[in-house]
């Protein structure tokens, strides 16, 4: 079975996600449990965490279908101890967050080396950062989501990943989530038929689709192998639209939340209506 939904706003609480996710007709969904541009966040209340846990049951949607996303101002892999530290504590609050709504996984960009520390010493930090939350949080699986490798941001190359979870020791609390914009700009095509098989045939010698998570469908403005991060709507952008058929087809993409972060939430009720139809 396909997961199909969007990013959708938590504004006015996380249950409103829940709501604003059924009224486009989303079989899954993400959001953010906090404000994703600030390092402290009022807790949740037992109220709010009430009204999210009634909301997912009234409308069907069980963990497997909810991809939340962490704050973008963490870095995992952050060259300066103290910088790294306020990252980590800040990973951890998500993780809980996560826990006490009863959600499994948590998406997260891996981190970034600022030029100041060689790409395998970040990835190491990264993985460290992981085994330290994990060991102090149980029940939620980190979730590594590749990146467009804008900057000295790391997590473009499917060996990236690989090596992040090599550093993880507990492997049944880690997994990956593949951004197609991100992909693409990254350096691995998806305009063609040929093009999917060829890039998803790499990613699981490299990473393995036992570690997939979750999808996010995005098309892209930005040119291929640019290592630039800007998303479009479906078939509007530069890879089209082959990709998402190929992916609502293929069953080794069952079952996990299949994520639009497209440009216009207005379309994204006939977006989610048109992926449907492509099983």
């Amino acid at each position: 079975m396909k997961f199909v939904g969007a990013h959708v706003s938590a504004s006015g609480g996380v249950d409103q996600a829940v709501i604003r996710a059924h009224e486009i007709e989303a079989t899954a969904f993400a959001l953010f449990t906090k404000n994703q541009r600030q390092w402290k966040a009022a807790p949740l209340p037992v109220e709010v965490i009430d009204k999210f846990k009634m909301a997912c049951e009234q409308y069907g949607y069980g963990p497997g279908q909810i991809l939340p996303h962490d704050s973008y101002l963490i870095n995992l892999g952050h060259p300066e101890m103290e910088a790294l530290e306020k990252s980590r504590d800040a990973f951890l609050d998500e993780v809980q967050r996560c826990e006490q709504l009863g959600l499994t996984l948590l998406n997260f960009h891996p981190g970034s080396h600022l030029k100041q520390i060689d790409e395998d010493l970040c990835l190491a930090r990264i993985a460290e950062s992981i085994n330290i939350v994990l060991d102090k949080t149980q029940g939620v699986t980190a979730v590594i989501e590749n990146t467009a490798g804008q900057g000295s941001n790391l997590g473009f190359k499917f060996e990236h990943l690989a090596a992040i979870i090599a550093g993880v020791e507990d492997k049944s609390r880690v997994g990956v989530c593949i951004d197609t914009c991100h992909a693409f700009a990254g350096g691995y095509d998806l305009r063609t038929e040929e093009d999917c098989q060829r890039t998803f045939k790499e990613f699981d010698e490299v990473v393995g689709f036992n570690y997939l998570r979750g999808m996010h469908l995005n098309d892209a403005k930005s040119g291929f192998d640019s290592r630039v991060d800007r998303h479009h709507s479906l078939g509007e952008g530069n890879i089209g639209k082959t990709v998402f058929s190929y992916i609502m087809r293929d069953p080794r993409f069952d079952n996990i939340p299949l994520i639009l972060e497209t440009v216009n939430p207005d379309i994204w009720p006939e977006e989610i209506a048109w992926l449907k139809s492509q099983q």
